[in-house]
């Protein structure tokens, strides 16, 4: 049946070409319109009886599929707005779509229009064969796998039953107008779930022409949301999240979300992956489901790093190193250089004793162990997340989708502004294109702005280095000359007050860069038009994540790898700029330092991530509806409560993947300076799970259904960080740490038998002459009139024909460790390939049923044909023709069978 009088197979694509200049009083137009006022008229009695939180038209018929709203705000672009609207919407008529306004007086604050949108039968099944959406056509008789015996173990975990499988599992194939009686059609308004009706919906507001200005054809609801024609435009949530709708109709799956998912007091179970695709769509659907399993792995990695944690606790009395530090016969005689010119003074071992104990927690055997696990770890993650993702695509209809992506996300914006036009080698028709010329323009001014914000990042860093460089020497005169920090001097040492400090500053730094780029990084890939969706979200990803990984890392990176490599000795100290004196790491190593900044950085970042995501959005939703929360359920009606919310965005999900992202790089990249960042990770990502879905169903719109098969270009940024964060481990065992150099005194340069490391401190400072600094160098106090001062390294001492030069002990610690970073980075990486080769991407099981479904429905096709044939055959009077389509279409059956 067709109901509104077009051609079967003509879309809105086809109809924007065939109506430009089109009356807009044409029959159609009339016919809906007249539909429309008698539905209005019918309506009206009982519009003040009717309860408006609803998620129907007036005729509590029609499902509201997108509502769009405009303010009544007269200015001098007014006529052109209303010209636009009034345009636009007639056009959407043209394609189908039923509106129904409700007038200004109608809305709470009585200057809001709201234009309500229904997508008929004959919309949704013309649409629904253009996007190739699949449909169900036989309930799935594949039997299911067998159970894990375990499985009871997991029951306290689980949900029920309905709500995780809300939905009978279904053989399906793309919908087809021509062969309706195929599917499973039990009841049209039913039959296509308000995620995919969203979909469809959007597909065409996005594609839809509003006129032309400045001799170009402008269409697209985005367009008309950027210009202030409409204020905003969103699919409704089905009914309220803290109680059922009223409707018998209704699923109440929001309320469902909410009450299973989306509250804390539920962390413990698990996720209903398949509501939340029905109710969102598969691309919000994949990104709960990798980050729940992302934080399933991260509880073994939290378990590992937490024993290795308490390893150092209780070995931390029996530490020789911080013992000999802190013992007063040999740390408290053992007098240090100045850390700083003139200002500085002498300075005792012993006074860095606490933080020598505390290094050893983060300093010991244990990490080298944890570092070579996480090595693995990332590995089987990603391995074991390729299985998981693979069981989705077939689970949730996605196998497929490759092909389809490609053909459907051609961006409304590319086709707008590409006024050039070539033909297509394969479809041989003309399509817009974007010349050669034009991309390399754009390319470069993308790319040097970029490069440009990158340089700002690093001149950045520099500046809180100058800073960690300067007031090193206050620090150190404030706690030398205050009596009231002397009791916790010895934990409050002047080169923690730095780190603590800077490591604040550069976060602090890190967010205000993070705000600005996110604007530039838009607006420069908007300017390079990609063509298509998927094109947008990767280069958008690439600038984000470059410019990220610079931001967050940089500083960390610098503790781990340049901080106190290049200090020099005392008496010819290497200068930045020739003025402020490099740092130098603690008698006990950097590593502390490197677990200080990564602690403040990823703590820091975990906690602003939180408080935007979940108390900004709830404050902007309290201030916008304070005065409605007053009004009774019949007043406030459901589209005024849905846009009383905050607006998800195209870019919502883009921010969750990159915060996550950037988190695994912390737990990956410097996890061997923190063992217990992975325990922290976990913790947050818990919350982070409940935070995410109580904001998505409680203080956001609802967002527009999409398709999505993986995590996209995600899956390479992680594969790339687990392959840099082995190289990166490797090295900060091998220099940032104090491992290497123990090792090599244990078994090179020992002399005691009975206990190894006795004498070590002492052998891994060299001495320096106080006569040998140079005039301006010199400390300008020293009352115990000092001769010799220490300093960490491996030189010759004064008297000696190698005077200050490196001894022999400093080559062969320097070989161990190029020879440990070659010896760690090929076993890991051996491990890391050898089992990824034994794990498969998709497992043996969803392979198997994969061709089975396939061919299962290859055959029911078949048989569908076969038996319309025969009916045709019954007929007809022509019995040849006939005939051979019959024998054909039967062999078309038994070479599937065969197959």
């Amino acid at each position: 049946m067709n109901r509104l009088g077009r051609k079967d197979n003509e879309t809105l694509i086809e109809m924007s070409l065939a109506t430009d200049g089109e009356d807009s009083n044409g029959p159609l137009c009339e016919t809906i319109s007249n539909t429309e006022s008698e539905l209005r008229s019918n309506s009206e009695i009982n519009k003040r009886h009717q309860s408006k939180d609803s998620v129907f038209f007036r005729d509590g018929v029609r499902r509201i599929d997108f509502v769009l709203s405009y303010l009544d705000d007269p200015n001098k672009e007014e006529e052109k707005k209303v010209e636009r609207r009034r345009e636009f919407e007639k056009n959407l008529q043209k394609a189908g779509l039923e509106l129904e306004t409700e007038d200004k007086k109608e809305s709470e604050d009585g200057k809001t229009y709201f234009v309500k949108i229904h997508a008929p039968w004959e919309v949704l099944i013309t649409y629904a064969e253009v996007l190739n959406i699949k449909a169900p056509i036989k309930e799935n008789d594949i039997p299911p796998t067998v159970e894990n015996p375990l499985d009871c173990m997991l029951e306290p975990f689980r949900l029920p039953e309905k709500v995780m499988h809300p939905e009978p599992d279904y053989f399906t194939a793309p919908f087809s107008k021509s062969r309706q009686e195929l599917y499973l059609i039990d009841n049209e308004s039913t039959f296509f779930s308000a995620s995919r009706r969203n979909r469809i919906v959007y597909y065409i507001l996005t594609r839809c022409p509003y006129g032309t200005e400045e001799g170009k054809k402008k269409f697209g609801i985005k367009r008309l949301l950027s210009n202030g024609t409409y204020t905003a435009a969103y699919p409704l949530h089905d009914c309220q999240y803290w109680k059922k709708s009223n409707d018998p109709n209704c699923d109440n799956e929001r309320y469902t979300l909410y009450m299973e998912w989306a509250r804390f007091l539920r962390f413990y179970k698990e996720q209903p992956l398949d509501l939340i695709r029905k109710y969102y769509g598969e691309k919000i659907g994949i990104y709960f489901a990798w980050l729940g399993f992302y934080t399933e792995m991260l509880f073994f990695a939290a378990l590992v790093g937490l024993i290795c944690f308490l390893y150092g606790l209780f070995t931390m009395d029996e530490n020789m190193s911080s013992t000999e530090i802190c013992a007063p016969a040999i740390g408290g005689e053992i007098i240090m250089c100045p850390l700083c010119d003139e200002k500085c003074e002498y300075w005792k071992l012993n006074t860095t004793c606490e933080s020598s104990k505390y290094s050893h927690l983060f300093d010991n055997v244990a990490t080298l162990f944890f570092a070579i696990f996480m090595g693995i770890w990332v590995t089987l993650f990603l391995e074991f997340w390729k299985r998981r993702q693979a069981r989705l695509k077939y689970e949730w209809d996605l196998v497929d989708f490759e092909e389809e992506q490609q053909q459907l996300q051609l961006r409304p914006e590319y086709e707008a502004k590409c006024t050039h036009r070539k033909k297509n080698p394969v479809t041989q028709e003309m399509e817009p294109y974007l010349p050669l010329t034009s991309q390399a323009v754009r390319f470069c001014i993308s790319g040097t702005t970029v490069l440009f914000w990158i340089s700002l990042i690093i001149a950045s860093m520099i500046a809180v280095i100058v800073y960690r460089l300067a007031v090193y020497a206050a620090f150190a005169s404030i706690m030398e000359n205050t009596q009231t920090l002397q009791p916790i001097s010895g934990l409050l040492t002047p080169q923690l007050a730095t780190s603590v400090t800077a490591s604040c500053l550069n976060f602090v730094i890190i967010m205000i860069l993070n705000f600005l780029y996110e604007k530039i990084a838009v607006w420069i890939t908007d300017m390079e038009i990609p063509r298509t969706h998927l094109e947008y979200e990767n280069r958008l990803t690439m600038k984000m994540f470059l410019f990220q990984f610079v931001n967050y890392y940089s500083s960390c990176f610098y503790v781990a790898f340049f901080k106190g490599k290049f200090v020099g000795y005392p008496g010819t100290y290497t200068y930045m700029f020739s003025r402020w004196r490099n740092e130098e790491c603690d008698p006990a190593g950097c590593l502390i330092e490197l677990t200080t900044q990564l602690t403040i950085v990823m703590a820091g970042k975990q906690i602003w991530g939180n408080i935007q995501e979940a108390i900004v959005p709830w404050i902007w939703n309290w201030w916008g509806r304070r005065k409605a929360r007053c009004n009774p359920e019949n007043l406030y009606s459901r589209w005024e409560q849905d846009h009383d919310l905050q607006s998800f965005g195209a870019l919502g999900l883009f921010y969750e993947y990159l915060e996550m992202v950037i988190q695994f790089g912390f737990i990956t990249l410097f996890v061997a300076s923190f063992p217990l960042a992975p325990l922290l990770a976990l913790m947050n990502n818990i919350l982070e799970i409940r935070v995410d879905s109580w904001k998505l169903t409680t203080q956001f719109r609802r967002p527009v259904a999409a398709k999505a098969h993986s995590i996209g270009v995600w899956q390479e940024i992680l594969n790339g960080m687990a392959i840099l964060s082995v190289v990166t481990n490797a090295f900060i065992v091998a220099f940032t740490s104090d491992m290497i150099p123990r090792l090599v005194y244990y078994y090179a340069y020992s002399t005691n038998e009975d206990s190894p490391m006795s004498g070590y401190i002492n052998n891994s400072l060299s001495v320096f002459q106080v006569s040998d600094f140079l005039e301006g160098k010199r400390p300008e106090n020293n009352p115990e009139n000092f001769l010799t001062c220490r300093y960490r390294d491996y030189r010759y001492p004064p008297g000696h024909e190698k005077k200050y030069l490196h001894t022999m002990q400093f080559w062969h610690i320097l070989a161990a460790k190029m020879a440990f970073i070659i010896i760690m980075e090929h076993i890991v990486f051996i491990v890391k390939f050898f089992v990824a080769w034994m794990i498969p991407d998709v497992p043996a099981e969803v392979k198997a049923r994969i061709k089975r479904e396939k061919f299962l429905t290859q055959k029911i096709l078949h048989e569908y044909e076969l038996n319309k044939l025969k009916q045709k055959l019954c007929e007809c009077k022509t019995y040849e023709n006939m005939e051979k389509e019959v024998i054909a279409t039967e062999g078309k059956v038994e070479l599937s069978q065969a197959m």
